[in-house]
Formats: C-alpha cells, sequence, structure tokens
C-alpha cells in the first residue's frame, strides 16, 4: 500500500485581476509525517518564479471546510457551498486561493482511508526520528 497521497487541485489566486485563470495545485499527504498536508503551487503561479511549497496541519484543513480557521501563516474557511478559501501569509505578502470544496473532501477522504484521523499517532517512530534529529545535530 501507498505511503503518500497526491491530488491535483484547481486553485484559482484571488488577486486584482478581474479574472485570474486557474492553476494547478497539488495537495500532499504523506503517512510518515501524519498530521501534515503539503500544497504545492507551480513556478509560473508564484511571484519568485519557483515552485512553493506550503505545510500545514491536515486538522486545518478539515476543519476550514465549516468554519473559520488557523491563526498563523496558513488561515481556511469555506465560501458560499462549493468552495474553500486558503490564505498563506508571507512577509512578502499574502496569497489567497479559492478552491473546490468537494476536492478538498475527496482529499481529506483518501487520507483519512489511509491513517485514519485521531490515529496518527501510530504512524510515528519516535526512536528512528530522535535517531535523525542527533544525527542532523552532530
Amino acid at each position: 500500500m501507498s505511503t503518500v497521497i497526491e491530488q491535483t487541485v484547481e486553485a484559482r489566486l484571488v488577486a486584482a485581476a478581474p479574472r485570474m485563470p486557474s492553476i494547478p495545485a497539488t495537495l500532499r499527504y504523506d503517512r510518515r509525517d501524519p498530521f501534515a498536508v503539503r500544497m504545492t503551487f507551480p513556478a509560473p503561479a508564484t511571484l519568485e518564479g519557483v515552485e512553493v511549497c506550503w505545510t500545514f496541519a491536515r486538522d486545518l484543513l478539515a476543519a476550514g471546510l465549516h468554519e473559520p480557521d488557523g491563526h498563523g501563516d496558513v488561515r481556511v474557511r469555506p465560501y458560499g457551498y462549493d468552495r474553500t478559501v486558503l490564505e498563506f501569509h508571507a512577509p512578502e505578502g499574502t496569497a489567497v486561493v479559492h478552491v473546490r470544496s468537494e476536492q478538498i473532501r475527496r482529499f481529506l477522504h483518501a487520507t483519512s482511508e489511509l491513517v485514519p484521523v485521531g490515529l496518527e499517532h501510530l504512524q510515528l517512530d519516535l526512536d528512528r526520528d530522535l535517531a535523525e534529529l542527533m544525527r542532523d545535530a552532530c
């Protein structure tokens, strides 16, 4: 069984322009980091012209489908019936994207099939992780 789930979603950047074209962003979940989700934006969609990846809690993404959540660099909230807004705050500015909520629900369902919510801790190998931290510190 695969330890990684990747799903491309259609993200629409909200900007000053009246209609920003949709871009393919990738949601990624890895069983080895069971509490986290990564969302990657391709180089053409970023100000720097390089691929950008944001990492945030799977729980944040799930909660943001139903009510505004997040107080840090990533915030998620529902927008109408069929859209979810993700805000990414960085020193350079804020990026706001809309994603169809159904795409997020499908992704979260697949992640919960791989690692059920509430059982993430069973995926952690604390001895291995500690050994890696100690090795990196030397």
